[in-house]
């Protein structure tokens, strides 16, 4: 799964550290999911899409297998 959490941050101006702390995570929890590491649970990221007032499905893009 991909996502855009990088670039709805950057345009919120939001750091690494101020979203981690907004969502109640750590900033490595921000990091690993801006990195494709960590995929968030459906309640944070119904949080990650409130607070930057959008959808899931605008951030967090679902790929079938062998797509990219």
């Amino acid at each position: 799964m991909k996502n855009k959490l990088v670039q709805y941050r950057k345009e919120y101006g939001y750091s690494q550290d101020k979203l981690a702390g907004k969502l109640g995570v750590s900033r490595q929890t921000v990091i690993s999911i801006e990195k494709g590491k960590y995929y968030p649970s459906l309640p944070l990221a119904f949080e990650i899409a409130k607070t930057f007032d959008t959808r899931i499905e605008n951030i967090f893009i679902y790929e079938e297998k062998g797509e990219k």
